[in-house]
């Protein structure tokens, strides 16, 4: 086949497509900005009023877990590495049980708006401040990764506008976040999972077309190495294998799942706790199919360009613009499509930002203002978290353009969550598991989980990891045009890896970098959190904290794990309930009564649970 081919390029239905997927958008915030009366309350604007139901919520945890960088990182991942990333779909499914049957029931429990009440309401104020801060530190950065990313990738393949693109999705997102709410967040999120499903699908399908069959597609990938599933190495050094990915993938993905404001948010928004974990369940759903896609998108690439590599023959200058690339060259004759999958890239972004705006200004009206002023009114405060939405959102495009300095984006993105999500999880896992923990322990571990994590983090952000520890695999471009008449390919193993701005190149390897800092960048958020919770075990047992009495609704109770089969109860319940009236009126179960059977006044608000 003639190597030099041509790949086509935007044509005006492609952008017809795109602008539609933002116009959809914003009319769904319109809608909920009007709908039921509007956003009333700041718990209507932050919340959803608590009334959401399972699906949409799972959909929009889905979504915004699935931001662009996946959608252009992860097939890109899977062509460099092969599909040993598939092994994550066992990690999620670890993590949405740890999520729901842990975090969830206490979280859900106590009513609370932000993750970082808990902290107060367990520990003292100035933890809630601590990582009420890294929070939206954190949350700024990832965002400016996440719009930037994929406008730099797509621009650079398709000439798609980049400046135009980053300030549209940004203001498309503030728009709609800040008319409507948590509601026009989720139900935007459910219409850009569909775009998202859509842009995939019509890359697999053609991409099995053009190839001759799904068979050869994965024939290809086993000649090329790439279907490399069982990689048991216990080395932690390996950037991935199994147990880099079930182990360290585990607590990477806790740290969004359980913890993270901007999933939490969601579905503590849900109307009944059973509807809360029925949306985490549904959503690990979610995350396999688009897990699947993303790899065989990889595979797919793989198959197409495994004798020309267009990224050592330089046809692309990132690794990011390969999925853009290959849809220019298997879908341009089909105009619309490519805008499909740009569509399909941005919707991630979008439903990333989103929720991050949305997270953003429930923490801060939830932590700095709400204690600071106490005599504002209701309306007021809805008022006011639409300002943080619109202050946020240009935050986050300002963050963009900080990122265009940046390098090596999947990276640069997961690790900036290892290193500050491992020590949180590690602070809320104290609170939730270890009913001797005081405040004192929880501050002393938070510190030294984060100067250990930060340590790694910026020693491997300095001192990236040979070749021999990521094991990229081989890519050949002896199937390109041969101009160069054959002599010089070579299989780029040595293409440097990490592109980081900060890299100090040409330095004598000594063995804390060869050792300490080639460390996984899965196992960042492991230290972190393991570190937090060692350090603060060990002080609060000095500093008397077994003295302390709490409150058990604080901890997570053997009471919360057995009311997973209440539902079986439940339905017995009512019946005696009806043929006694007297003897069974649902308080056998003391521990839960005081709680459980508060129902939601018409406020909406669940009484009893509020300190």
């Amino acid at each position: 086949m003639d190597a030099s081919r041509d790949i086509g390029s935007f044509v005006v239905w492609d952008y017809v497509v795109f602008a539609g997927m933002l116009l959809i958008s914003a009319a769904i915030g319109i809608y909920y900005a009007f709908a039921g009366g509007g956003q009333q309350t700041s718990k209507d604007f932050l919340m959803g009023g608590r009334s959401m139901s399972a699906v949409p919520v799972a959909l929009s945890l889905t979504a915004s877990f699935m931001s662009a960088v996946t959608v252009l990182g992860t097939p890109a991942e899977v062509y460099r590495f092969g599909a040993i990333f598939s092994i994550f779909g066992i990690t999620y499914f670890f993590v949405v049980v740890i999520s729901a049957e842990v975090f969830l029931p206490v979280f859900y429990r106590l009513g609370i708006t932000s993750t970082y009440e808990y902290l107060e309401l367990r520990f003292n104020r100035f933890i809630r401040l601590c990582g009420t801060v890294l929070f939206i530190v954190q949350t700024i950065l990832y965002t400016g990764i996440v719009i930037y990313a994929p406008a730099l990738a797509l621009n650079q393949v398709t000439g798609f506008d980049l400046w135009g693109a980053v300030v549209a999705t940004g203001v498309v997102c503030t728009f709609y976040c800040t008319l409507g709410g948590l509601k026009a967040v989720v139900w935007t999120d459910v219409f850009q999972v569909g775009i998202m499903v859509a842009g995939f699908a019509s890359v697999i399908i053609q991409a099995s077309i053009t190839q001759g069959g799904i068979n050869t597609i994965l024939s290809d990938a086993s000649n090329g190495g790439r279907l490399n599933f069982w990689n048991f190495n216990p080395n932690p050094l390996q950037r991935h294998t199994f147990w880099t990915i079930i182990v360290g993938g585990t607590f990477t993905w806790t740290t969004i799942y359980g913890v993270n404001q901007s999933q939490v948010q969601r579905y503590i928004s849900c109307k009944s706790r059973l509807h809360a974990k029925l949306s985490l369940y549904v959503n690990l759903v979610g995350l396999w199919v688009i897990l699947i896609c993303s790899v065989f998108c990889g595979l797919a690439l793989y198959s197409r360009y495994h004798d020309c590599d267009p990224w050592t023959s330089k046809k692309v200058s990132e690794v990011d613009q390969l999925m853009p690339y290959l849809v220019l060259d298997i879908l341009k004759n089909y105009p619309g499509v490519p805008g499909l999958f740009v569509a399909c890239a941005y919707s991630g972004t979008l439903s990333t930002v989103s929720s991050s705006i949305n997270a953003l200004a429930a923490v801060t009206v939830e932590d700095l203002i709400k204690p600071r002023f106490k005599s504002l009114s209701e309306k007021s405060l809805s008022w006011i978290s639409q300002g943080m939405s619109v202050l946020y959102g240009a935050l986050c495009i300002g963050m963009a353009a900080v990122a265009s300095l940046m390098g090596a984006l999947l990276q640069a993105a997961l690790s900036i969550f290892g290193m500050v999500g491992g020590p949180l999880l590690g602070l809320f896992s104290l609170g939730i598991l270890v009913p001797f923990a005081n405040s004192v322990g929880a501050l002393a571990g938070l510190l030294a989980g984060f100067a250990v994590s930060l340590w790694v983090g910026i020693g491997a952000q300095l001192y990236p990891p040979l070749p021999e520890r990521t094991l990229p695999l081989s890519l050949e471009t002896h199937g390109c045009n041969s101009t160069h008449n054959g002599t010089d390919w070579m299989s780029t193993t040595e293409m440097p890896f990490s592109t980081s701005a900060f890299q100090i190149h040409d330095v004598e390897r000594t063995a804390l970098m060869d050792n300490w800092y080639s460390l996984s960048y899965l196992y960042f958020s492991t230290i972190g959190t393991l570190t937090t919770l060692l350090v603060g075990i060990l002080i609060s047992l000095a500093t008397g904290g077994r003295k302390q009495n709490l409150d058990p609704r604080f901890l997570l109770t053997k009471q919360d794990f057995l009311s997973n089969f209440d539902v079986f109860k439940k339905k017995t319940h009512v019946l005696n309930y009806k043929m006694h009236p007297v003897e069974d009126g649902g308080t056998d179960n003391p521990a839960f009564n005081h709680v459980e059977l508060n129902f939601p006044d018409h406020s909406g608000k669940i009484n009893g649970t509020r300190l």
